[in-house]
């Protein structure tokens, strides 16, 4: 079933003709509605009563949160090529219409074309699209994911004022990334109808491929890609350990009947792959958090030990996600995480470790070249806390110093009181979370860990959990996508300098001259520069542009006047300009751009002509 669902001020409609036989017998008339949702059907193949169901309960959470309580059911055919027949339909409708009971619905004639006019409001909720299907086979999906779909949430914005204003009341005109977020997250549409220009990309610069072989969302990394994610997990894991995190290393299967991970499971919204084995029922792990409250519930701990912070880089976690959403490195079933959780004695504990982490994932995002204009803050809590905390959250959106997605529960409904994510929105509009913190209060009972306070009695901690950069896949994933919008307005794409694959590429004019750019590339690679030699029988020409398609940031052509010469000739293809450098001179520009960031070498040969070609 494929729904269009708008929050209108009016519609009127009025049936014109029959459009086939088995259309309803009504006697036709113009109907006048205010104040609705309209909602614009296409019934397909296959659809029955479970995808009515399910249809009706989605339009209806999405009604609550525009506090609207009038519904028009419209069959609308346009919206699908995979129609159900006029009498399965039909019925479909009807039941729609029934489980409705609780609404002010009405519905539109089945069969009939129509003329109508529509005055759609103008507010970021206003607007959505659903695809509904009927789930088959064994539900093996959490409680909290059942769960999730019903729970109701408040959205605000909050101003770095501290300020909160209802969704519908706030100007988006400036912030045009933040208006797109908020119809993300009210629609939760994660489906995508075309790929996003990062897939073309990641092919093209042969960093990642989808791998036919494998489970879908289950990538294939290239050298060059391989080489950018290792640089990204060490730099990540440096940042963590500097702030005081303990490298640990956790299974990524676990035996899904233990009593602790039972009920954490279905505390948590996440499809979980799931093994038989030997008689035990196991899941893949979807973070590191259970693994590692394990481990801590087996360590002796006072209060002079917290917050205790225990950090794995984890290679892979595994999360099921639905077949439609996954699409290149934004969404994926297996992918790289690092994972921090802080084990804190008490709340006021708990938010001193929240504003280092929160400074921390700022700090980690934009060593990896994504600055705060990249990315939209979304801040969610349940109303007690935001009551008893609203200092804090303030305090962190006027940091950011720009307005924030607020979603509010009335009730606790996660493990969490308090989440925050940066939202990266890409160049389809979808939002996808890098960095995140959340304070958990429940978990420290349920996996039974324990610190003993002064007088020596055992407390259960608040328990933080912190991606400083989210999936690293995920980070490549925005770092391309920001590369594609750069082509878009007009700027040279790239990535950051210290993440290029080949940093210097040197191309000798003939093979003469190779001896001289052995040399050259010997001295710069003991200088921690990665640098390859083009030395193909091309045009120097064609070698050049080439260089420029891989993003590689210096060109150095070597001829005799090169060989002879004391300063090198260095082509910048970030600014377009040729110039000559002495050798130190340009050694310290690289180094300077490459300051506190890991370095490794080429991850493939230095010569081009030694290099297979990957097809993709």
């Amino acid at each position: 079933m494929r729904i269009l669902q708008l929050h209108c001020n009016s519609i009127e409609f009025t049936p014109t003709k029959k459009e086939i036989k088995s259309a309803e017998e009504i006697t036709p008339e113009t109907k006048h509605l205010d104040e609705v949702v309209v909602t614009f059907i296409a019934v397909e193949e296959g659809d029955d009563k479970t995808v009515a169901k399910k249809a009706i309960t989605e339009i209806k959470d999405s009604m609550a949160k525009v506090g609207c309580k009038k519904l028009l059911l419209y069959p609308y055919a346009h919206l699908s090529s995979k129609l159900a027949s006029p009498t399965s339909a039909l019925s479909v409708l009807k039941e729609m219409e029934s489980l409705a009971i609780d609404l002010d619905v009405s519905r539109a004639p089945f069969g009939w074309t129509k003329s109508y006019k529509l005055d759609v409001k103008g507010h970021p909720l206003a607007e959505n699209s659903k695809v509904i299907t009927k789930e088959e086979g064994k539900d093996d999906t959490s409680e909290a994911i059942k769960s999730e779909s019903k729970i109701k949430s408040y959205w605000y914005i909050m101003s770095p004022d501290g300020t909160m204003q209802e969704v519908e009341k706030f100007n988006f005109s400036p912030y045009p990334q933040l208006e797109i977020l908020t119809k993300y997250e009210a629609a939760k549409k994660r489906s995508v109808d075309e790929p996003p220009p990062h897939v073309k990309l990641m092919k093209k610069m042969a960093i990642a491929d989808y791998e036919p072989a494998s489970d879908s969302g289950n990538m294939r990394f290239y050298p060059n890609g391989r080489l950018i994610k290792s640089l990204i997990e060490r730099y990540v894991s440096e940042k963590v350990l500097n702030y005081g995190g303990f490298e640990v290393e956790t299974p990524i299967m676990y035996d899904s009947h233990h009593p602790s991970l039972e009920s954490y499971f279905n505390r948590f919204p996440a499809r979980q792959y799931n093994i038989n084995s030997e008689g035990k029922q196991l899941i893949l792990r979807f973070a590191a958090c259970f693994g590692q409250f394990l481990m801590a519930a087996d360590f002796q701990l006072s209060y002079r030990s917290l917050p205790l912070r225990l950090y794995e880089m984890t290679r892979y976690s595994f999360r099921r996600e639905q077949s439609g959403e996954l699409v290149g490195l934004r969404r994926l079933r297996a992918f790289t995480m690092p994972d921090c959780h802080a084990f804190c004695k008490d709340m006021n504990q708990a938010i001193d470790e929240f504003k280092k982490r929160f400074e921390l994932s700022r700090e980690v995002l934009h060593g990896l070249g994504l600055v705060d204009s990249d990315y939209e803050m979304a801040i969610r809590f349940t109303e007690e806390f935001y009551n008893q905390n609203k200092q804090i959250i303030q305090e962190t959106v006027k940091k950011l110093n720009k307005p924030v997605l607020i979603e509010m529960w009335k009730e606790k409904f996660f493990y969490f009181v308090l989440k925050w994510e940066f939202n990266f929105i890409d160049n389809l509009g979808k939002a996808s979370a890098l960095s995140t913190d959340q304070i958990d209060v429940e978990n420290g009972k349920r996996y039974n860990i324990e610190f003993f306070d002064e007088q020596n009695k055992p407390h259960h901690p608040i328990i933080l959990h912190n991606s400083p950069s989210g999936a690293v896949e995920r980070i490549i994933y925005a770092l391309l996508e920001k590369a594609a919008k750069d082509t878009k307005e007009g700027r040279k794409s790239h990535l950051p300098f210290w993440l290029s694959p080949t940093q210097v590429r040197l191309i000798p004019i003939n093979p003469e001259f190779l001896p001289f750019c052995e040399n050259l590339a010997d001295k710069l690679t003991e200088s921690k520069i990665r640098v390859d030699i083009d030395d193909r029988n091309e045009s120097i020409g064609k070698r050049i542009r080439e260089a420029e398609t891989e993003w590689i940031r210096y060109i150095l052509v070597i001829g005799e006047k090169e060989v002879n010469a004391k300063d090198l000739n260095v082509r910048d293809r970030e600014t377009g300009e040729v110039k000559q450098i002495v050798f130190d001179d340009f050694v310290n520009r690289i180094r300077e751009q490459i300051k506190d960031k890991p370095f490794s070498g080429l991850n493939s040969n230095r010569h081009i002509t030694s290099r297979p070609q990957i097809m993709v």
